[in-house]
């Protein structure tokens, strides 16, 4: 029997910037986003909870952030985490290496589990209900990372998270630009995927069969959406994007080229919409997943 065909969308970054959360919040009410996920620290995290509480419909899970934000910790309780202004730093790569050095010392090791908690944890104060855990850069799945995660779920409530197992090949084929990235991320994420996806079996936690967006990072538009929902295989799929209204200054070097603007007129695209249905590809979000 042929398994019905089921796609997540989702919204990163809520709660960084109100342009973010007015975005997410639009292509929610007046499109196909049915998830987002929420920076705790982010400046504006409170107008992010706010908006979730009125519109209860719209799944929120914890986006977790270790690079390009600020702690959710007191910086001086995590000082191998954090530069001396107490914010993380900014770049990824580095940060990864740095997090898998810190864990080799018990100290540093005690203090990504206090950084990390103390964002469960923030999330649990908002008394929103945890639908799913990812990461801002996909830091969740660092495998020093993710067996905190999977201590700390009983605890906190982690039903589900994001694998950001996505066919390099797929992507390839629908664009060719930043080919070199996309393979450095293709082959990082394939072995990152390969490490966490038996692990989140074991440990009876939820995640989709595959994930679209991440190597069309800041484009996830309405021709990129018509083409996943056009090849998409059966199963639970998931595509993710950074949808808001115009670019937020607090992200604008981080996220240099992204239309974001873009990426809410394709979540809200009537074009969208009538193919999804005329596919008869079913819109679910992690949170429902857990009931069925």
């Amino acid at each position: 029997m042929t398994l019905p065909r089921r796609l997540i969308v989702s919204g990163d970054d809520f709660g960084v910037a109100l342009e973010v959360n007015e975005g997410i919040v639009r292509a929610h009410r007046e499109g196909i986003l049915g998830q987002t996920s929420l920076m705790v620290t982010g400046t504006a995290a409170a107008h992010a909870v706010d908006l979730a509480r009125a519109h209860p419909s719209l799944a929120v899970g914890l986006h977790l952030v270790l690079a390009q934000g600020r702690p959710a910790a007191p910086p001086r309780e995590i000082p191998a985490l954090v530069r001396a202004d107490g914010a993380f730093r900014d770049a990824p790569i580095r940060n990864g290496l740095r997090y898998a050095w810190a864990y080799v010392r018990a100290a540093g090791r005690a203090q990504l589990v206090r950084e990390i908690e103390a964002q469960l944890a923030a999330f649990a104060r908002t008394g929103l209900r945890l639908a799913h855990v990812d990461g801002h850069l996909n830091i969740h799945l660092h495998p020093m990372v993710l067996p905190i995660l999977l201590a700390l779920a009983p605890r906190y409530g982690i039903r589900a998270m994001r694998v950001s197992r996505e066919s390099l090949a797929a992507a390839l084929r629908y664009d060719r630009r930043h080919a070199l990235r996309k393979c450095f991320e293709g082959v990082a994420f394939h072995a990152l995927a390969a490490y966490a996806a038996p692990r989140l079996r074991a440990a009876g936690i939820a995640s989709s069969d595959r994930v679209f967006g991440m190597h069309q990072t800041g484009h996830v538009d309405e021709a990129y959406l018509l083409h996943v929902i056009a090849t998409l295989p059966p199963g639970v799929s998931e595509v993710y994007g950074h949808p808001a209204t115009r670019q937020a200054p607090v992200m604008a070097g981080f996220q240099d080229g992204y239309d974001h603007a873009g990426e809410v007129a394709g979540l809200t695209s009537p074009r969208v919409r009538a193919a999804l249905e005329a596919a008869g590809v079913e819109l679910t979000t992690y949170r429902d997943l857990e009931r069925a």
